[in-house]
């Protein structure tokens, strides 16, 4: 269905229409991704002491512009994290997220965030995970959107919490969890010292994501693949360095989750135009556009596929397939993607 031959559409992107495409985000992190001006009233509510007093001043200092590498982009998520420590708060920020995002017509999201970090004022595990499923559920009722709860684990912690966590994940498989991650600090960190929390996943038919290619080289990503089951590859940006790996992932339709904002922020990519999004389009590999962090990239959807359109080249055709592909590449059950696409895809067409 994807990347086939095909009359290309004269019709010329606007923001507009780019912001009306029916889009995914498979990539967003919960404790990435929070609205400033809620940051100051739970910091507030919780006396916890926020780097600057206005929702305008926050945001900018949230906005990783001067990071020399991931660990140096990753060090703001201690001030979301101080804030993240109640049912409550889960729940809210989690809603926010989901009716963001659906005002800009993205139409299923998956979020992902380590419940590991949520337990500093006694919430479990399980706790952390039900109160974000109850915002992405309130969200629903409220909004034209679909969502789902990616758990993560974490590199620099033990790998006995990423088999908790796991176990974790696999209890609330049928209740709103679509899959298990590792993220973190990528370089010195490789996802086989987790490979019994995989192994876990696996062995209970939770699909994998990892975080691989971001801050390490195609390394990561094969022994993402090869060793701890991944199904899809958060970023993947370095996989053009091996170039017989790089066709393996296209053979077997393992999708990228690609982020532009924050792989330029991480110095991954030295910008958004340098980018191999376009290499790897135009070699048939299935990609996706994300936006990681909202708050920390300062980014949208919309903003994603408005950078890939200006500084790439993506043409109306190529922003809708890519947009079709982040719905091809969703954790959901087949019946249920297969009516999700039949929808946006007419949809798409409408807009043509």
């Amino acid at each position: 269905m994807m990347n086939e031959p095909e009359a290309r559409s004269e019709r010329k992107p606007t923001r507009d229409l780019v912001r009306a495409l029916p889009k995914t985000d498979l990539h967003v992190h919960l404790d990435g991704s929070l609205r400033p001006a809620t940051m100051l009233e739970l910091a507030k509510e919780y006396g916890v002491a926020m780097p600057a007093s206005s929702a305008d001043a926050l945001a900018d200092y949230m906005c990783v512009t001067d990071a020399r590498d991931l660990v140096d982009y990753l060090a703001r998520f201690d001030v979301t994290l101080s804030i993240m420590q109640t049912a409550d708060a889960l729940e809210r920020i989690a809603y926010e997220l989901a009716h963001d995002a659906a005002e800009e017509n993205v139409r299923y999201m998956e979020v992902r965030f380590c419940p590991a970090l949520n337990t500093r004022d006694g919430l479990s595990y399980h706790d952390a995970i039900e109160a974000a499923l109850q915002g992405l559920r309130r969200a629903e009722a409220a909004d034209n959107i679909q969502t789902a709860l990616i758990v993560c684990g974490l590199r620099n912690l033990p790998a006995s919490v990423s088999v908790d966590l796991a176990r974790a994940a696999v209890d609330f498989r049928d209740r709103g969890v679509v899959a298990f991650d590792l993220a973190g600090a990528e370089s010195g960190n490789p996802p086989s010292e987790h490979q019994v929390a995989f192994d876990l996943a696996a062995e209970s038919n939770l699909p994998i994501t990892i975080h691989a290619g971001e801050a390490f080289g195609a390394a990561s990503i094969h022994q993402a693949i090869h060793r701890c089951h991944a199904r899809r590859i958060g970023h993947g940006t370095r996989l053009l360095e091996n170039p017989d790996l790089m066709r393996f992932v296209n053979d077997f339709r393992i999708p990228l989750e690609v982020c532009l904002t924050s792989n330029v922020q991480t110095r991954a990519t030295e910008s958004v135009a340098d980018h191999p999004l376009r290499l790897y389009y135009d070699h048939g590999l299935v990609v996706t556009l994300n936006t990681d962090n909202r708050l920390m990239s300062r980014t949208t959807m919309t903003d994603e596929f408005w950078a890939a359109h200006t500084e790439l080249g993506f043409d109306w055709s190529e922003l809708t397939d890519l947009a079709l592909m982040g719905f091809e590449a969703a954790f959901l059950p087949y019946p249920e993607k297969s009516a999700l696409i039949d929808e946006v895809a007419a949809e798409i067409s409408a807009q043509a």
